[in-house]
């Protein structure tokens, strides 16, 4: 028996010990193509000879000093890189090592940016259901992932969670998209002022929503509305990006394609490719600005924040990324990707929706096409489908509670940025094979 305290304690996992490209392979020597990256990290792949290059050097120069007594060149040049090119109003980065400590540290952060502006009553959080902001306790609470939260809600903050934008199963047959982001948006003034929006402190949302609801954008517009009613009452706009940023939907930050900013936001997963921990908040002028001027000291901090050799790593995938132009190939194999997918799935009598953004694709599935009928969650068809990919060789991301945390399930496919046509190609013939076994 291994003495590791593994995800699950039931399951005999293969041992992973090599990595080629977006292959990884295990001791056995069998290969699987890594179409998750994970969970939406590994997009250099998992042999990238430039950032490995950049990690041995930097571990030889000095691998970690301490935040409180010293900053670094890796952590001086990440942060100038990454505010060079963030949206409008983002001057500052503040490093962690992964997603959810990155939205922990947002929500102190914009907490202490209001008693730092004398509000010290603005405490309450607006979130979304079917969102997953991480499983720190803060980050749990303010996610709206059921099935995660259920046994930890007796730890849980009261967090309000309002409707998502999810249009393929909550835009009525005859609303517009701009009816739509109309009701959304009266949704969430409805719940500010039964909060009193003097008392609210932030907004949190997923641009496209990851691990909860299988790569789902917002129809266009609702996130202008969303930034409109957040300015108009002082609220902050947190916006969580752990997994959808950094290139994962063929711009470097998601909220580029929504054509707004936000107060912060939050990053991670393919910031440091899973060549080393690393995560980020990227914080505005105004909050900066006002902690800076007020006690000057942000109370909050980890170990290992700003860690040399992280910061040099994700310099290392975000340099690769830019100068191999690799959001140009995130883009042209996303949409290649998912005309394959609509090719092979689009009449498939359980896959009812297929969408995303660049190479971050979902295929929800269901028992009948024509009503949307989930499946039995006690078939966890996710958790079939999983287990026949890795028998083909395939790793994807399925995963269950699409729709309300107990039905409905989805695939999310988030591959290596690195990826060809033939690539595409096997992803969607093992995904096949994958799914028609386990629903027959």
């Amino acid at each position: 028996m291994s003495h590791v305290f593994h995800r699950s304690l039931s399951t005999s996992y293969p041992v992973a010990a090599g990595g080629d490209g977006p292959y990884l392979i295990d001791a056995d020597g069998k290969r699987y193509l890594d179409a998750c990256g994970g969970a939406a990290v590994s997009c250099l792949g998992h042999s990238d000879a430039a950032v490995i290059a950049a990690v041995q050097q930097q571990i030889a120069s000095m691998a970690y000093a301490h935040s409180s007594f010293f900053t670094s060149e890796p952590m001086e040049e990440l942060a100038d890189f990454l505010v060079a090119r963030a949206p409008a109003g983002i001057d500052s980065v503040y490093f962690v090592s992964g997603g959810s400590e990155a939205v922990e540290s947002a929500l102190k952060m914009a907490r202490q940016y209001f008693v730092e502006r004398g509000q010290p009553q603005r405490r309450h959080i607006i979130a979304r259901r079917q969102s997953y902001h991480g499983n720190t306790l803060g980050a749990l609470a303010t996610g709206g992932n059921a099935w995660r939260r259920q046994q930890f809600e007796p730890l849980l903050i009261g967090v309000t969670h309002v409707s998502p934008c999810y249009a393929w199963r909550e835009q009525q047959q005859n609303e517009t998209d701009g009816d739509y982001v109309a009701r959304l948006g009266q949704e969430l003034e409805d719940n500010i002022a039964a909060l009193g929006a003097e008392n609210v402190m932030a907004f949190i949302a997923e641009p496209v929503v990851g691990a909860t609801a299988g790569a789902l954008p917002a129809v266009a517009g609702y996130f202008a509305r969303m930034r409109d009613i957040c300015q108009r009452h002082g609220i902050l706009l947190i916006l969580d990006e752990v997994m959808c940023g950094m290139g994962r939907t063929g711009t470097l930050f998601a909220c580029e394609q929504e054509g707004v900013t936000a107060d912060l936001i939050c990053i991670a997963k393919g910031l440091g490719a899973g060549y080393q921990p690393i995560g980020a908040v990227m914080v505005s002028v105004d909050i900066r600005d006002t902690i800076r001027a007020g006690t000057g000291f942000f109370q909050h901090g980890h170990t290992y924040i700003g860690h040399a050799t992280a910061c040099a790593a994700a310099l290392a995938v975000q340099r690769q990324i830019e100068e191999r132009d690799l959001l140009a190939n995130v883009r042209a194999m996303g949409s290649l990707l998912q005309e394959r997918l609509q090719q092979r799935f689009g009449e498939h009598p359980h896959v009812g929706d297929i969408r995303g953004r660049g190479l971050f694709l979902g295929l929800e599935l269901v028992q009948e096409r024509n009503t949307k009928q989930p499946f039995d969650p006690a078939r966890r068809l996710h958790a079939r489908i999983k287990a026949r990919a890795m028998q083909a060789g395939l790793m994807c991301y399925p995963m269950g509670g699409t729709i309300d945390g107990l039905h409905g399930d989805h695939i999310l496919l988030a591959p290596p940025y690195i990826i060809d046509a033939g690539h595409v190609d096997e992803i969607v013939d093992k995904l096949g094979i994958a799914i028609d076994a386990s629903v027959d």
